[in-house]
C-alpha cells in the first residue's frame, strides 16, 4: 500500500490538468495521518496555494475555531481538498478537474481511512456523496457512502460572507461532536 509521503511524492510532480501551470505550490493536505476524522474542502485559493497547504486563510482561521465546537484540533484530524491545484481566480471547479484529481483524494482516503468524512461546502459534499442535492438541505445530516460516515457542513468561507451561517455552523460541528462521543 501506498503511504501518504509516496502518494504526495506523486502529486507533486502532477501535470494531468492545466492547473499545475498556474500553481505555486500543490496543496497535498495537512494533519494527522491516522485521524478519526477526514475534512474535505473543494480547492485551494491565493493563501494555500503560496503556502502549500489547506485552509490558512481566514476562512481556515474560522475553521480552527469551529473545530473546538467539534472537541478537535487540527492536529487531531486530517484536512484536504477535491482538488490539489488552484483554479484561476479562485473560480469554481471544473467537472472535468474534479475527475481528473479525484484519485489523489481517493487514495489519500483509502490511506488515512478515517471514520468520519466532513465534507465542507457543496462541491466536496457532491462529489464524496456522488449526489446533486445541496449542502443546504444536506448540512448537519449524517449520510453514509460505503463504509464512510459523511458529515456534510458548509464551507467556513460562507460564514465569513453570510455571517447568518455561523449559529448554524456551529451547531453542526457541536453534533458532530456528538457522532464522534458516541462512537
Amino acid at each position: 500500500m501506498m503511504t501518504l509521503d509516496e502518494l504526495k511524492n506523486d502529486i507533486a510532480t502532477c501535470h494531468k490538468c492545466p492547473l499545475w501551470e498556474g500553481r505555486t505550490n500543490v496543496v497535498f493536505g495537512v494533519g494527522n495521518p491516522d485521524a478519526r476524522v477526514l475534512i474535505i474542502g473543494e480547492a485551494p485559493g491565493k493563501n494555500e496555494d503560496l503556502q502549500g497547504e489547506p485552509f490558512v486563510g481566514a476562512a481556515g482561521q474560522y475553521l480552527n475555531e469551529l473545530l473546538a465546537f467539534a472537541g478537535l484540533e487540527r492536529k487531531d484530524v486530517f484536512i484536504a481538498n477535491v482538488l490539489k491545484c488552484r483554479p484561476p481566480n479562485n473560480r469554481d471547479p471544473l467537472p472535468e478537474e474534479i475527475e481528473t484529481c479525484s484519485p489523489y483524494l481517493r487514495e489519500q482516503t483509502r490511506i488515512i481511512n478515517p471514520e468520519f468524512i466532513v465534507t465542507l461546502g457543496n462541491f466536496s459534499t457532491k462529489f464524496i456523496l456522488k449526489t446533486e442535492v445541496g449542502i443546504t438541505r444536506l448540512h448537519g445530516t449524517l449520510q453514509q457512502t460505503g463504509r464512510f460516515k459523511v458529515f456534510p457542513i458548509f464551507h467556513p468561507a460562507a460564514a465569513i460572507y453570510d455571517r447568518s451561517k455561523r449559529e448554524v455552523m456551529e451547531q453542526d460541528f457541536r453534533t458532530l461532536r456528538r457522532l464522534l462521543e458516541s462512537q
